[in-house]
């Protein structure tokens, strides 16, 4: 442990930056981001207020509330006249580190409880509270299409609102595509490894997954051709940082894939919930075949999974329309009126993009400890939210996913997503789920140790 002596602010490689939030955030920010790489460690000691405050050229109750915020988040423990302190990890019974589910991270300088509280007083101010409470027809008020138009026109450009649809999450939406544009029994093509509510709808409405094979740029155009020659109509695709696999399908492919679906008079469904994640990616598929292609984008990834809130873009020709919304109210009936009045609200104010940009931030942070601490991982986009990790040869997906949960640390395994007899020996490492960078680069340094052992084999003697 550090004395007083041993904490001097000049340690502290900390800089109040204009344009980069909230002066107290920075400081809490840097202390969560020098845990999580090491240079602070519990038992540490921060520097005293009236001191960090000099150091900075901030009001003392900038540093305050800092201090007080980073102890809310179990950053540092204060102990009176001794000072404050990194504090040890938190060791709660039973805990376990749940990097197994796909959610943004909480976003990089921005107070969320703050952007709440104001979204949703507004909300209140502007609507009917009865409204908000009763039942509504699926699909989205005009309000709330425009703001979905709005929110699409980022990857698509200029949308028509009358094509939007205000869906209650992207399941619910694949699952009414689905049942509208095909029938039991049919086939849907996908690649071998895919989302797996792609599965469970298939099974839950009789349909089949047909996997399609891929080579380095995804889907092959042959294979995707053969199989809709024997009769699949309907493609399912998620081509930007692919879930679980963080490919982007170059724009050459998505070319050739719309010519091979439009030849066999195929629909595509564009499962896209992580394009605005993407720093370089192409065109989604919908601007290519507008004809063709249903485009979903949810703001569970982006935004918050709490908004329940998800966008439809249907083709141009309209043949879709009223197929998808029958199919979408019989098991879905609305959307959550406040989720939704929320995610309207938060989209023409400018909050949401303000939140995008906080998470952008913080999953590029996220990025980066994974790359420290994880060997092999190869090139990976650079905001991403989940790591496709390959194993070494001594672990199988199945025996490093216990191990890892005997270890208190929950990943997901290759064979959740695949579509096939033989998985490929992997697994998904999601970044957003953990609270704090700390807490995660603690999580990740303990599965690369785990990594690197090699599995125990018990022989059972009878």
């Amino acid at each position: 442990m550090q004395d007083a002596a041993d904490a001097p602010t000049g340690q502290w490689a900390l800089r109040i930056t204009p344009g980069r939030g909230a002066r107290y955030q920075q400081i809490v920010n840097y202390i969560e981001q020098a845990i999580g790489d090491g240079r602070l460690r519990p038992g540490d000691r921060v520097p005293p207020q009236r001191d960090l405050a000099k150091a900075l050229g901030v009001d003392l109750t900038t540093v305050t509330r800092a201090y007080a915020e980073a102890k809310r988040r179990n950053l540092v423990d204060a102990k009176g006249a001794l000072g404050t302190f990194i504090a040890a990890p938190r060791a709660e019974l039973a805990a376990v580190v749940d990097m197994s589910m796909n959610v943004p991270p909480p976003p990089a300088q921005v107070d969320f409880d703050d952007m709440l509280r104001r979204g949703l007083s507004q909300v209140l101010l502007r609507s009917d509270p009865h409204l908000l409470m009763t039942y509504h027809l699926g699909g989205g008020s005009p309000a709330d299409r425009v703001a979905g138009a709005r929110w699409l026109g980022q990857m698509m450009g200029p949308v028509e609102p009358s094509r939007v649809v205000v869906c209650p999450g992207a399941q619910a939406a694949l699952a009414a595509l689905i049942q509208s544009l095909t029938r039991p029994g049919d086939g849907i093509a996908a690649e071998p490894l895919a989302y797996p509510g792609l599965r469970s709808a298939a099974l839950q409405l009789d349909r089949k997954v047909v996997p399609i094979e891929c080579d380095a740029a995804g889907m092959r155009p042959d294979a995707l051709a053969d199989a809709c020659a024997a009769g699949v109509r309907l493609i399912y695709l998620n081509p930007t940082m692919q879930n679980p696999t963080t490919h982007t399908m170059p724009m050459s492919r998505r070319k050739e894939i719309t010519r091979v679906a439009a030849k066999h008079k195929a629909r595509i469904i564009e499962d896209d919930p992580y394009w605005l994640l993407s720093t370089d990616a192409p065109p989604p598929i919908a601007s290519i075949a507008p004809e063709l292609t249903c485009y979903v984008a949810t703001l569970s990834k982006t935004l918050s999974p709490g908004l329940r809130t998800a966008y439809v873009l249907l083709p141009e020709d309209g043949v879709t329309g009223e197929g998808f919304l029958a199919a979408l109210r019989s098991f879905a009936l609305m959307s959550m009126p406040l989720a939704v009045a929320l995610s309207t609200q938060w989209i023409h104010d400018g909050s949401a993009q303000t939140l995008l940009e906080g998470i952008r931030t913080e999953a590029r942070a996220r990025k980066d400890i994974a790359n420290r601490w994880l060997s092999g991982i190869g090139q990976l986009p650079p905001t991403g939210i989940h790591v496709w990790h390959t194993l070494p040869d001594h672990w199988s997906a199945e025996q490093l996913t216990k191990a890892a949960l005997a270890e208190a640390l929950r990943v997901t395994p290759s064979d959740v997503f695949y579509n096939g007899p033989t998985p490929p020996n992997a697994i998904r490492i999601s970044l957003g789920g953990v609270q704090d960078k700390a807490e995660l680069s603690l999580a990740l340094r303990k599965l690369a140790t785990l990594l690197e052992r090699r599995p125990a084999y018990h022989q059972v003697v009878v």
